[in-house]
């Protein structure tokens, strides 16, 4: 489980009572994408016939630039969660990295679920004994992208969610 029990007001959006500005949603959605995209390479190489999470970060891209409706973004995204369902390691991980980037257009605490299989996806795809560096590693590149703008609600997200996303977070 990625999401909370209680959904929090700063990723919900203003016209549904929320505090989160449409602006700060989009760019919620295109870091959790660069996320997913980052280990993209991890499902690709393993299944390189089967686009569906290449397509929920396309689609979820497509909703910011406003090409898409929020429905087909989270259609896509649940598509990229099928082509996880039976897979594992790295390219499992990597797959659903890309769902949850897909599904940042319906619920934006979704965001955190893609960079979390990210970091899962790097840890999977690690050498023996290289795994938590390498998490580590996928983390601060998160971070790093960041824009200013969502910076710190990201980071406090992190820290609030980081035992229910298998505690990848951890600084």
């Amino acid at each position: 489980m990625i999401l909370p029990k209680v959904r929090d007001p700063r990723f919900v959006t203003i016209r549904r009572g929320g505090t989160l500005t449409d602006s700060d949603h989009h760019l919620l959605a295109l870091w959790a994408a660069s996320c997913a995209e980052h280990v993209l390479h991890l499902f690709e190489s393993a299944h390189p016939d089967d686009p569906r999470p290449r397509q929920a970060i396309e689609h979820v891209r497509a909703w910011v630039r406003g090409e898409v409706k929020m429905m087909e973004s989270r259609a896509a995204g649940g598509h990229a969660m099928g082509a996880a369902r039976d897979k594992g390691g790295a390219a499992g991980h990597a797959a659903y990295a890309a769902g949850q980037a897909g599904a940042v257009a319906h619920v934006a605490a979704h965001e955190l679920g893609a960079a979390a299989y990210a970091i899962k996806a790097a840890r999977a795809a690690a050498p023996d004994g290289e795994a938590e560096a390498a998490g580590r590693l996928e983390c601060q590149w998160q971070r790093d992208l960041l824009p200013e703008a969502i910076r710190e609600l990201v980071l406090d997200d992190q820290q609030l969610r980081n035992d229910i996303c298998w505690s990848v977070f951890n600084r």
